[in-house]
């Protein structure tokens, strides 16, 4: 009689453990798969997504099956999305045989921008993490995405003869959501709030105008993370929001950072 080879092999990760310790998080890290993403013009943006991919292990297991994420990841073509996100984490527990999962998925994405007084077109790419937890059938998703903005100093500007100093700031605001809101809608709410958005492709006539909305927007890195939360507190799509700001300093040689949370 011929066995599969699968039968005649040992399965290690199934042994029991006699340490009587669950782990939290086991799985894998940073491995590179196509996505695809659909953004608000209606189109879909072909990227390379970053997964993190865990599963809550029980104090009677020796290890899990490794290469079951892979196996997720690969048996199907997905056009990714929040909902087709959650069907990954679903499928992900039920093949891990897991009360609880985790995945993380970052990666580029691009938007068309026009510049302020020229019009020339140019892409800015933003980070962007979905952030899934699944547990007893409960899901729970949340949308990351890192925001590079220019803040001017609020100090700088009332102290000095003339001028003032500025610096490219890193927004990342963590949201869980009521309703389904456009990575774009979060991205402008953001931008909105800053001394001035960013553009991948300036003239002088935008540069001119860029600066001088800067110098007229001073924020310090608290006025940024208040002026953005207090958008998502009338936002109605907002369930719970997580926002940082961190200011790479021009005049020094660390960042300022502020954080609002309202979970």
């Amino acid at each position: 009689m011929n066995l599969p080879i699968d039968f005649l092999i040992e399965d290690v990760q199934n042994l029991a453990d006699i340490r009587q310790l669950a782990i939290d998080k086991v799985g894998i890290k940073a491995i590179r798969h196509p996505v695809k993403v659909k953004d608000k013009t209606g189109g879909v943006q072909h990227t390379v997504a970053i997964f993190n991919m865990f599963v809550h292990l029980p104090q009677h297991f020796k290890g899990t099956h490794m290469s079951r994420f892979i196996e997720i990841l690969n048996e199907n073509e997905r056009e990714i999305s929040v909902e087709s996100f959650q069907a990954i984490l679903s499928e992900m527990a039920v093949r891990l045989e897991a009360q609880s999962g985790h995945i993380e998925m970052t990666f580029p994405y691009f938007i068309n921008k026009f510049a302020p007084v020229s019009g020339v077109k140019s892409l800015m790419d933003y980070e962007v993490t979905f952030i899934g937890e699944i547990k007893n059938g409960q899901h729970d998703v949340k949308v990351k995405v890192l925001i590079p903005v220019t803040s001017l100093c609020p100090c700088s500007k009332k102290i000095s003869a003339y001028g003032a100093h500025n610096q490219r700031s890193h927004v990342t605001v963590t949201i869980a959501l009521k309703a389904f809101m456009w990575i774009e809608d979060m991205i402008t709410m953001v931008e909105a709030q800053a001394s001035s958005e960013l553009y991948g492709l300036l003239k002088r006539p935008d540069e001119k105008y860029v600066t001088e909305r800067a110098y007229d927007n001073p924020k310090f890195v608290e006025d940024m993370v208040r002026d953005i939360a207090a958008v998502f507190n009338k936002e109605p799509r907002v369930k719970s929001y997580i926002v940082e700001c961190e200011n790479f300093e021009s005049i020094h040689n660390h960042s300022a950072y502020a954080c609002i949370s309202s979970e």
